[in-house]
């Protein structure tokens, strides 16, 4: 093959490594740990990493991106089809205006950011899961996740970083 075929072929790979490492995240966190009643608190690793490359790399992460990590999430998650790709999408939408900001922000105000975003994103989440059972959820759970979510995005956040510094030059 010559020399420009590889280069095209690196360039695809670099630039599918956010979507990649998204995917690769949300089959990590479907994978059961053996850890009684741990499901219901698993952080929501999609959520963080959409947003990370929402915020840094937005031209890695476009809207068809975002609704096919929101797709896989559901179709692998057993939940209601359709919930995560529309909450992803919020997520998406509300970040089109801020990120250039928030992008420009030190880590604690870009984890600051994404508090009120996930937040909002589990309320959502809650609230279409209410509608489809037609029943008022617990929202202990829910709120069990977002708090693990939040604290769990520092340490991927350094992941993704590290991601980014090896592969997206």
């Amino acid at each position: 093959m010559s020399q420009i075929v590889w280069t095209r072929l690196d360039g695809t790979a670099r630039s599918l490594t956010p979507f990649a490492l998204t995917v690769l995240l949300i089959v990590f966190g479907m994978v059961p740990l053996g850890i009684p009643n741990f499901a219901p608190i698993m952080p929501a690793l999609g959520l963080i990493a959409v947003f990370f490359w929402l915020v840094y790399r937005p031209d890695l992460m476009p809207a068809w991106a975002v609704f096919l990590v929101g797709l896989i999430q559901d179709l692998l998650g057993g939940g209601a089809l359709g919930v995560g790709v529309f909450v992803l999408l919020v997520v998406y939408a509300a970040l089109a205006g801020q990120r250039r900001y928030i992008a420009q922000a030190n880590f604690f105000l870009v984890w600051l950011a994404f508090v009120p975003v996930a937040a909002g994103a589990f309320v959502l989440t809650w609230l279409f899961n209410s509608l489809i059972a037609d029943a008022l959820l617990a929202p202990g759970p829910a709120a069990f996740q977002y708090l693990s979510t939040v604290a769990f995005y520092p340490g991927l956040a350094w992941l993704f970083q590290q991601a980014q510094r090896a592969f997206l030059k």
